[in-house]
């Protein structure tokens, strides 16, 4: 029998006499954020619990199928919460406008896998080794020996999937399969998660993915690659931000390519920055961590106030350096 995890318990302990819930995630919500907050949220209103989902951002259209009752909304400011919960979210201030509205709580529980996170939960369930949240959560209720419903199977079966690629990035473990066999086994359904997050895309993302191809560019002996999408390339091809999920993975994939990067305007002097890496040697969390952001060795981003020039140029210098010192310590 596999052995219980005290933060679990913890954790567990703490939610017994907790009545009113808000579980909240990071701006720009992906698959796996979304899909943790919403098994959370089905497991603890099957409690008996007071629940609200909140996102600063709203809800990526090819991951609505996950809540058909529309759980996840805006935060509204006013509400009083014995416990508030997060998930995969690495620190408070990505929790953008929820921060403000989360003030009068109880408990803070933080549930992530980012080796980033700053620990600012009361309580902070922090396992940079998995390879997503919903893996976390997916621990969490096995322990609690709450029930996974397939609904709540298609939400953590999505998280997971979505955060190691369809189980193709390197953070992925035999407990990673492991799980999502039993949650396939639970009843999720794979045919369509399948379709809707991976086979069903907007004409108007095949536009910017378009863009892409037309405007990428390549630098230190074609090693890196990078792109831009600028507010008005969002208007031209009439898509809206959070169908640019998964653009930079197509860069990233050429050959001769370490490291991937993509640059959104978020307003003139706020600049989105996404890395990918596909080369242990070179972490980009380090580089994104050294701009104010986090995430992942192989994955990582940061959001960079000031001048989008100056902005790129001191990104690609220190992804310059990186793979300086990677090729170096390779030869």
């Amino acid at each position: 029998m596999k052995r219980r995890l005290k933060i679990i318990d913890r954790i567990l302990d703490a939610l017994k006499d907790c009545e009113t819930f808000a579980i909240g995630g990071h701006m720009r919500p992906d698959g796996d954020c979304i899909g943790s907050q919403l098994a959370l949220a089905y497991s603890l209103r099957e409690r008996g619990k007071k629940v609200v989902v909140w996102n600063q951002d709203p809800m990526p259209e090819k991951l609505a199928f996950l809540d058909p009752r529309k759980l996840l909304s805006a935060p509204r400011s006013g509400r009083k919460f014995d416990c508030v919960i997060t998930t995969d979210c690495a620190n408070y201030e990505r929790l953008g406008a929820i921060c403000d509205c989360i003030e009068n709580r109880g408990l803070l529980i933080n549930i992530d896998h980012h080796g980033s996170n700053s620990r600012y939960g009361n309580i902070n369930w922090v396992n940079a080794r998995s390879a997503s949240t919903g893996e976390l959560v997916y621990q969490l209720l096995k322990q609690a020996s709450w029930p996974i419903t397939p609904q709540i199977a298609d939400c953590l079966f999505t998280a997971i999937s979505t955060d190691t690629g369809s189980f193709q990035y390197p953070t992925t473990r035999p407990a990673t399969y492991h799980a999502a066999a039993e949650l396939v086994h639970k009843g999720a359904d794979i045919a369509r998660i399948c379709n809707e997050v991976y086979q069903s895309f907007p004409l108007s993302r095949v536009r910017l993915q378009k863009h892409m191809y037309n405007s990428f560019k390549l630098t230190q002996e074609n090693q890196v690659a990078y792109f831009w999408i600028r507010r008005r390339d969002y208007a031209r091809a009439g898509a809206v931000p959070d169908e640019s999920e998964g653009l930079i993975d197509h860069i990233r994939d050429i050959e001769p390519v370490k490291v991937a990067c993509l640059f959104e305007e978020i307003e003139p002097e706020l600049t989105r920055v996404s890395l990918r890496s596909k080369v242990p040697a070179i972490d980009v969390s380090e580089i994104a961590g050294s701009f104010g952001g986090g995430g992942h060795q192989s994955a990582a981003g940061a959001r960079i106030p000031g001048n989008p020039r100056t902005v790129q140029r001191s990104i690609l210098k220190s992804i310059k350096q990186a793979l300086l010192a990677a090729n170096g310590s390779a030869s």
